[in-house]
């Protein structure tokens, strides 16, 4: 041991043990779960025992390994172990022991290293769980406490009874009420996730009737906004996203969009939790299997749809250009974890390649809960995102689509005519500058068949390149290709009367004897300034051909020098008359395509028919490995609490019903962590802090609860009524806690900076949705449209992420090319939302990032949200809208301002306040107009106007709720 070690080995025991000598340390409570996150992997892992040495047993360090005992009980200076912490050696890599780590350690030894209980001879791999680990808090059973005893109690809620005994424990009690104003607006925002309007201000804060409250809560329970904004909150933890991710070409997931509005719809129609789950996790083993689209009922529908859940992960399978097996066991991998944390508020994942660092989850234990999910995940026979999917074609659909499409075989049998047509014209017009002696030929050839066609037939059109290359494609080709190589033809002549001279050939030419045509032809194809007599007299015969040159240069500005282009044009009208004509019935051929019922699919997930994959242990986490073969169940820790039983013979079920057992399972009312991660999350979105800080992690890494006895309590209250959201909302929001005022005051800043007592309510910045749904609602152009496709996004000019739909050409290429979109003003919940390109104005105020799903949103302050509020275009355009409306609904600056208020802020305006923005607004339009002669003084007024809007919509009043 060196100089250092040996100081060190003196100082932290010493310093340790001040504050922990009368605390009587055990292994299995205090060093086991140390040595586990950093010292399992090598020692004792999976077999792994470097230098023969095994740290997961008392007796064993004492036995040690290749270099000695490991410790000495009562002598932390002769231990082994102690030094290679101390020095940094072990364990291995930059990352050295905690401090506070190494003195439990040598607290431990000094103090005997004692055990809790005598330990087993020998340990099986992977499931060894101390009794430590087992009585965690959350793996204990949901129990119903009774209330704290309390005197003087004025509220009979039992949330506050339960908040109350905590504060009176440190000297504290409630806040004074909040003010109608602030209450109205901070339950408009929970529930609806929108401010209110102005008259649903004045209306409530009006209403005298002692139960006015209550019934603002009833009445905002009932609107479809509700399923909104809690759907929002619901899809955060389900990982939802519009496209599949896993590569950089993040491809679009069409028709994902009908599991969100499963879950919006299910939020609305108050669905018990209890079924919500079941549905996703089983929904198609809740059902026999349809054998057609005549079977889907609404509620099968639904069912089906639900399954979206376990079908949210990235997933790049489809990608020609991954390993097919790897990604997929990515994927599977991912779904496994928005499953653990959004319903267990476990990160069961963490145990995919080795034993959980931290939590009594082994690697076998992951592998028998992915065992649940492998037989309709099967990543030895995995079906791409586009094999999952189920038709929602009716029988009605179909009759629909035949009759349709009986009248597009019609018109395309009416083009195709119409073709025959263009080509037999074109055909004899190429024809008449052909010799007689060939042309019966040549036409025989251009009409058999290329694969029948004789040598000599095939040399023939080779001659004539103008006949052999008729085909139905080259009609538009030719005029295309025509136009290109005669440059200037607008120049040369008057497309009319091309027209003219092109019909008026045609018809001289069809009139004139058989034995003059060649003649006439030569003429036509080659005018001359001076002919023979004979010439001459045919020419006179057929005056309205312009077969002299003369004739021509009359006709054309630029004289004879155009005159071959002037013949090209005549050509080329015809042509493009023809291509004109044809693309006007392919048109209406697509049209009528277009009223047929849009065939739309459920992205679902089944599983196949008897079908039973065994499932294995991946030895350290690689499928080219397989380890032991292993069944479906609980994990060990809730195993003997709560038993997993599947009935895997079930003659009524073709599937082997596993996620169907293991989703009753979880609902049973008899599982520890469901009932309390659902509670949570549910008082997170209404407190800004769930009782336990860390909904996605109920484990040893996460928070303890700060209320444990509440928690259990709403937890068994959820269960009681029938997992019966809404009325549970009813239950926190009718609080005293809820509530509060959220004034700060010196006691509470001292005694509880952070609120974890609930003495107040805390204030609250709003999710980047709602930030931009509250600009839509203030501007007056929010769109209440509901379901259906998203609103797509794209990159505009400079790179940010803006609503709009990209314009791709043939290679998929974006083409810079606006296209007009309906829908940009609706609100965010029904935004695309694509893993690689977040919406700008979201993105800024930390939206949801889904990787693979997100149990807690992070709420940043930086300066580029206050860029955003004032530059982006969105910002403006709603601005100015906003000022659009406010000058629409009042007629004075006074007026408009005092609305622009109560909009943005849901109270009446201070006087003062009023007068500093009326002064602002009235400089901002001198600004203006001083900038802009030509802006006339109502343009300057109304941009002064959105200015001031603009500043609203940046304040802090108007970000955050109280």
């Amino acid at each position: 041991m060196n100089r250092n070690s040996l100081l060190l080995l003196v100082l932290v025991p010493s310093l340790s043990l001040q504050g922990m000598a009368d605390e009587k340390l055990t292994f299995e409570k205090d060093i086991r779960p140390i040595l586990k996150a950093h010292c399992f992997h090598c020692h004792g892992e999976s077999g792994v025992k470097e230098g023969s040495l095994d740290v997961r047993l008392r007796h064993w360090l004492v036995a040690g390994g290749d270099s000695g005992a490991a410790i000495q009980a009562g002598k932390p200076q002769d231990s082994l172990l102690l030094e290679r912490l101390i020095s940094g050696e072990m364990p291995p890599g930059e990352q050295s022991l905690p401090e506070k780590d190494i003195a439990l350690v040598s607290a431990w030894i000094e103090q005997g290293a004692k055990t809790a209980r005598p330990e087993p001879e020998s340990l099986d791999q992977g499931d060894y769980i101390t009794e430590e680990e087992r009585e965690f808090w959350s793996f204990q059973p949901i129990q119903r406490p009774p209330l704290p005893q309390l005197e003087n109690v004025a509220s009979e809620h039992p949330i506050d009874w339960f908040i109350l005994a905590r504060l009176r424990r440190e000297g504290l009690d409630f806040s004074a009420p909040a003010n109608r104003t602030t209450l109205i607006r901070r339950a408009t925002f929970d529930l609806w996730g929108l401010p209110p309007s102005p008259e649903m201000v004045q209306a409530f804060v009006n209403d005298v009737r002692p139960d006015a409250y209550s019934r603002l809560i009833d009445c905002l329970l009932a609107s479809p906004r509700y399923g909104e904004r809690w759907g929002r909150h619901w899809l955060d933890v389900a990982g939802y996203a519009d496209s599949d991710g896993y590569t950089n070409e993040d491809t679009e997931r069409e028709f994902a969009y009908f599991y969100r509005d499963y879950v919006i719809q299910s939020f609305n129609a108050n669905k018990p939790l209890d079924q919500f789950i079941c549905e996703q996790l089983a929904g198609d083993e809740m059902e026999a299997a349809p054998s057609g689209a005549a079977e889907l009922t609404p509620e099968r529908i639904a069912r089906l749809t639900a399954t979206g859940f376990l079908r949210t992960a990235a997933d790049g399978t489809a990608s020609n250009e991954v390993d097919r097996e790897l990604a997929a066991n990515a994927t599977i991998a991912d779904t496994l974890d928005i499953v653990s944390t959004s319903l267990l508020g476990l990160t069961v994942g963490c145990a995919r390649c080795h034993d959980h660092r931290y939590d009594p989850i082994s690697q076998a234990d992951y592998h028998r809960f992915r065992a649940i999910f492998e037989p309709a995940l099967d990543w030895k026979q995995w079906q791409v995102p586009r094999q999952r999917r189920l038709s929602l074609y009716t029988p009605e659909d179909k009759l629909q689509r035949e009759a349709v499409e009986a009248r597009a075989k019609q018109a395309e049998a009416a083009r195709a005519q119409r073709l025959r047509e263009h080509i037999e014209r074109t055909l004899y017009e190429e024809l008449l500058v052909v010799p007689d002696a060939q042309r019966a030929a040549l036409e025989a050839a251009f009409h058999t068949e290329a694969a029948k066609r004789s040598e000599e037939q095939v040399a023939l059109l080779e001659t004539f390149p103008s006949v052999g290359n008729i085909t139905p494609g080259s009609l538009y080709l030719y005029a295309e290709q025509r136009a290109r190589r005669a440059t200037g033809i607008e120049k040369a002549a008057d497309e009319r009367e091309a027209r003219y001279i092109a019909q008026a050939q045609a018809e001289q030419l069809a009139q004139a004897p058989a034995e003059r045509r060649d003649a006439l032809k030569k003429l036509l194809a080659t005018p001359r300034k001076a002919w023979s007599e004979a010439q001459q007299q045919l020419a006179a015969e057929y005056p309205n051909l312009p077969v002299d040159a003369q004739s021509l240069e009359r006709l054309l500005p630029q004289g004879f020098d155009e005159v071959q282009r002037y013949r090209a044009a005549a050509k080329i009208c015809r042509e493009q008359d023809a291509k004109t004509e044809l693309a006007n019935l392919q048109t209406e051929i697509q049209e009528i395509r277009s009223t047929a019922p849009k065939e739309k699919f459920i992205r679902l997930l089944t599983e196949p028919a008897n079908h039973t994959p065994p499932s294995h242990l991946f030895i350290r986490g690689d499928h080219q490995q397989l380890g032991q073969q292993l069944e479906p169940g609980e994990l060990t820790v809730l195993q003997s609490q709560v038993p997993l039983r599947i009935d895997s013979n079930d003659p009524q079920r073709s599937t082997t019903g596993r996620r169907l057992a293991y989703a009753r399972h979880l609902t049973s009312g008899q599982h520890p962590l469901l009932a309390r991660v659902l509670i949570n999350r549910v008082w997170l979105h209404h407190f800004g802090r769930g009782i336990v800080d860390t909904p996605g992690d109920f484990g040893f890494l996460g928070s303890p609860p700060t209320h444990p006895q509440l928690l259990d309590w709403l937890a068994d209250e959820l269960m009681r009524c029938g997992w019966d959201l809404k009325r549970m909302h009813r239950l926190i929001m009718l609080s005293q806690t809820y509530q509060q005022s959220s004034a700060r005051n010196e006691t509470l800043d001292r005694l509880d900076p952070d609120n974890h007592l609930y003495a107040r309510m805390s204030v609250r910045r709003l999710e980047s949705e709602a930030i931009r749904d509250a600009m839509l609602c203030a501007s007056g152009v929010m769109l209440e449209q509901m379901y259906g496709p998203p609103v797509p996004v794209k990159e505009d000019a400079v790179g940010q992420i803006v609503i709009g739909k990209e314009m791709l050409d043939g290679e998929r290429k974006p083409t810079g090319k606006e296209e007009q979109q309906e829908g940009v003003t609706r609100r965010s919940v029904y935004v695309q939302v694509r893993r690689s390109r977040p919406l700008a104005v979201l993105e800024t105020f930390d939206i949801a990032t889904v990787s693979p799903n997100c149990t807690l949103r992070t709420y940043s302050n930086v300066a580029l949200q206050s860029l955003l509020l004032m530059n982006s275009q969105f910002s403006i355009d709603q601005a100015e809208q906003f000022a659009d409306r406010l000058i629409r609904d009042e007629s004075d600056l006074s007026g408009q301002l005092s609305q622009a208020w109560l909009c943005c802020f849901g109270s009446q305006i201070d006087q003062d306040v009023l007068r500093e923005l009326t002064d602002f607004v009235q400089g901002q339009a001198v600004a203006f107009s001083a900038r802009d002669e030509k802006l006339n003084p109502e343009a300057a007024q109304r941009l002064a106007l959105a200015s001031a809007c603009q500043a609203m919509f940046s304040s802090n009043e108007f970000l955050y709720v109280d």
